[in-house]
Protein backbone atom coordinates (compact mmCIF):
# COMPACT_ATOMS: atom_id res chain seq x y z
CA UNK A 1 0.00 0.00 0.00
CA UNK A 2 1.23 3.47 -0.89
CA UNK A 3 2.06 5.56 2.17
CA UNK A 4 -0.44 8.33 2.80
CA UNK A 5 1.02 11.83 2.34
CA UNK A 6 0.29 14.28 5.10
CA UNK A 7 -1.54 17.48 4.12
CA UNK A 8 0.87 19.99 2.69
CA UNK A 9 3.64 17.46 2.28
CA UNK A 10 5.13 16.06 -0.85
CA UNK A 11 3.52 12.85 -2.06
CA UNK A 12 5.49 9.79 -3.10
CA UNK A 13 5.35 10.56 -6.82
CA UNK A 14 7.20 13.86 -6.68
CA UNK A 15 10.07 14.47 -9.03
CA UNK A 16 12.03 17.11 -7.14
CA UNK A 17 11.84 18.33 -3.56
CA UNK A 18 10.60 21.82 -2.83
CA UNK A 19 13.58 24.14 -2.73
CA UNK A 20 13.80 27.45 -0.99
CA UNK A 21 16.59 29.97 -0.96
CA UNK A 22 18.26 29.02 -4.25
CA UNK A 23 20.50 31.71 -5.75
CA UNK A 24 18.46 32.24 -8.91
CA UNK A 25 14.87 33.22 -8.26
CA UNK A 26 12.65 30.63 -9.80
CA UNK A 27 9.01 31.44 -10.35
CA UNK A 28 6.92 28.90 -8.47
CA UNK A 29 3.40 28.34 -9.73
CA UNK A 30 0.73 26.60 -7.69
CA UNK A 31 -2.24 24.85 -9.25
CA UNK A 32 -5.09 23.27 -7.32
CA UNK A 33 -7.77 20.73 -8.02
CA UNK A 34 -9.45 17.42 -7.41
CA UNK A 35 -7.98 15.54 -10.41
CA UNK A 36 -10.42 12.64 -10.10
CA UNK A 37 -10.05 10.69 -13.36
CA UNK A 38 -7.35 12.60 -15.23
CA UNK A 39 -8.60 14.04 -18.54
CA UNK A 40 -7.52 16.53 -21.24
CA UNK A 41 -9.04 19.45 -19.33
CA UNK A 42 -6.61 18.69 -16.48
CA UNK A 43 -3.67 18.41 -18.88
CA UNK A 44 -4.57 21.73 -20.51
CA UNK A 45 -4.84 23.41 -17.09
CA UNK A 46 -1.53 22.01 -15.82
CA UNK A 47 0.36 22.81 -19.03
CA UNK A 48 -0.96 26.38 -18.96
CA UNK A 49 -0.05 26.70 -15.26
CA UNK A 50 3.44 25.32 -15.88
CA UNK A 51 3.91 27.84 -18.69
CA UNK A 52 3.53 30.68 -16.18
CA UNK A 53 6.75 29.90 -14.33
CA UNK A 54 9.73 27.65 -13.71
CA UNK A 55 8.24 25.20 -11.25
CA UNK A 56 4.73 23.82 -10.87
CA UNK A 57 3.47 22.57 -7.52
CA UNK A 58 -0.01 21.06 -7.59
CA UNK A 59 -2.17 20.88 -4.48
CA UNK A 60 -4.59 17.97 -4.71
CA UNK A 61 -7.82 18.24 -2.73
CA UNK A 62 -8.37 15.82 0.12
CA UNK A 63 -11.16 13.27 -0.12
CA UNK A 64 -13.04 15.10 2.65
CA UNK A 65 -12.82 18.41 0.79
CA UNK A 66 -14.02 16.81 -2.45
CA UNK A 67 -16.99 15.24 -0.68
CA UNK A 68 -17.80 18.56 0.97
CA UNK A 69 -17.73 20.56 -2.27
CA UNK A 70 -18.43 18.18 -5.16
CA UNK A 71 -18.94 14.42 -4.90
CA UNK A 72 -17.47 11.22 -3.55
CA UNK A 73 -14.18 10.86 -5.41
CA UNK A 74 -13.66 7.77 -7.55
CA UNK A 75 -9.95 7.59 -6.83
CA UNK A 76 -8.59 8.09 -3.29
CA UNK A 77 -6.49 11.14 -2.45
CA UNK A 78 -3.22 9.20 -2.25
CA UNK A 79 -3.73 7.85 -5.76
CA UNK A 80 -4.68 11.28 -7.13
CA UNK A 81 -1.52 12.84 -5.63
CA UNK A 82 0.61 10.12 -7.18
CA UNK A 83 -1.06 10.36 -10.60
CA UNK A 84 -0.78 14.15 -10.73
CA UNK A 85 2.85 14.03 -9.58
CA UNK A 86 3.68 11.68 -12.46
CA UNK A 87 2.42 14.11 -15.11
CA UNK A 88 5.09 15.82 -17.22
CA UNK A 89 4.20 19.48 -16.44
CA UNK A 90 4.17 18.83 -12.68
CA UNK A 91 7.29 19.21 -10.54
CA UNK A 92 5.62 18.36 -7.23
CA UNK A 93 2.20 17.19 -6.13
CA UNK A 94 1.07 17.61 -2.55
CA UNK A 95 -2.07 16.86 -0.61
CA UNK A 96 -4.05 19.90 0.47
CA UNK A 97 -5.56 20.69 3.83
CA UNK A 98 -9.20 19.91 4.52
CA UNK A 99 -10.01 22.54 7.12
CA UNK A 100 -7.88 25.44 5.83
CA UNK A 101 -7.26 25.62 2.10
CA UNK A 102 -5.07 28.70 2.47
CA UNK A 103 -2.64 26.70 4.60
CA UNK A 104 -1.51 25.04 1.36
CA UNK A 105 -0.54 28.45 0.01
CA UNK A 106 1.47 29.06 3.18
CA UNK A 107 3.19 25.69 2.68
CA UNK A 108 3.97 26.11 -1.03
CA UNK A 109 4.71 29.89 -1.04
CA UNK A 110 3.92 30.34 -4.75
CA UNK A 111 4.75 33.41 -6.81
CA UNK A 112 1.69 32.69 -8.94
CA UNK A 113 -1.52 30.80 -8.23
CA UNK A 114 -3.10 29.42 -11.39
CA UNK A 115 -6.83 28.91 -10.97
CA UNK A 116 -8.80 26.73 -13.32
CA UNK A 117 -11.39 28.45 -15.48
CA UNK A 118 -14.18 26.95 -13.37
CA UNK A 119 -12.55 27.38 -9.95
CA UNK A 120 -15.10 28.75 -7.49
CA UNK A 121 -12.73 31.25 -5.84
CA UNK A 122 -13.35 34.96 -6.29
CA UNK A 123 -9.93 36.38 -7.18
CA UNK A 124 -10.33 39.65 -5.25
CA UNK A 125 -11.61 37.85 -2.14
CA UNK A 126 -8.79 35.30 -2.37
CA UNK A 127 -6.19 38.08 -2.68
CA UNK A 128 -7.65 39.80 0.39
CA UNK A 129 -7.59 36.62 2.49
CA UNK A 130 -4.02 35.81 1.43
CA UNK A 131 -2.87 39.36 2.16
CA UNK A 132 -4.23 38.97 5.72
CA UNK A 133 -1.68 36.14 6.05
CA UNK A 134 1.13 38.18 4.52
CA UNK A 135 0.94 36.33 1.20
CA UNK A 136 0.84 38.24 -2.08
CA UNK A 137 1.05 35.83 -5.02
CA UNK A 138 -0.19 36.85 -8.43
CA UNK A 139 -3.43 35.07 -9.23
CA UNK A 140 -4.11 34.02 -12.80
CA UNK A 141 -7.20 32.29 -14.11
CA UNK A 142 -6.35 29.79 -16.85
CA UNK A 143 -8.66 29.71 -19.86
CA UNK A 144 -11.02 26.84 -20.55
CA UNK A 145 -10.40 23.82 -22.70
CA UNK A 146 -13.54 22.73 -24.53
CA UNK A 147 -14.04 19.12 -25.47
CA UNK A 148 -16.88 16.69 -24.96
CA UNK A 149 -14.67 14.74 -22.50
CA UNK A 150 -13.05 17.68 -20.69
CA UNK A 151 -14.56 16.90 -17.30
CA UNK A 152 -14.81 13.96 -14.94
CA UNK A 153 -18.60 14.10 -14.83
CA UNK A 154 -18.76 14.17 -18.64
CA UNK A 155 -16.58 11.05 -18.78
CA UNK A 156 -18.73 9.25 -16.22
CA UNK A 157 -21.90 10.28 -18.09
CA UNK A 158 -20.48 8.98 -21.38
CA UNK A 159 -19.60 5.65 -19.75
CA UNK A 160 -23.16 5.30 -18.41
CA UNK A 161 -24.67 6.34 -21.74
CA UNK A 162 -22.47 3.94 -23.70
CA UNK A 163 -24.39 0.91 -22.51
CA UNK A 164 -21.20 -0.59 -21.16
CA UNK A 165 -22.94 -1.60 -17.95
CA UNK A 166 -25.37 -3.72 -19.93
CA UNK A 167 -22.60 -5.93 -21.32
CA UNK A 168 -22.24 -9.43 -19.81
CA UNK A 169 -18.57 -8.80 -18.99
CA UNK A 170 -19.38 -5.80 -16.78
CA UNK A 171 -22.41 -7.52 -15.20
CA UNK A 172 -20.10 -10.36 -14.14
CA UNK A 173 -17.82 -7.86 -12.39
CA UNK A 174 -20.57 -6.59 -10.10
CA UNK A 175 -20.28 -7.92 -6.54
CA UNK A 176 -22.90 -10.48 -5.64
CA UNK A 177 -25.41 -9.63 -2.93
CA UNK A 178 -25.02 -11.70 0.19
CA UNK A 179 -26.98 -14.93 -0.08
CA UNK A 180 -27.24 -14.85 -3.89
CA UNK A 181 -23.89 -16.43 -4.75
CA UNK A 182 -24.17 -19.44 -7.01
CA UNK A 183 -27.70 -18.59 -8.16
Amino acid sequence: MTPRPEPGTTGPSTKTPLKRGSKKKRVRVMAVGVFDIIHLGHIHYLEAARGLGDELVVVVSTDKMVMKRKHVPITPQEMRVRLVGALKPVDNAVLGHTDDQLKSVEDVRPDIIALGYDDYHNVDELKRKLAERGLHPEIVRVNAFRHDLDGTRKIIRKIFDSGLFESPVIRDLKPQKEGTEGQ
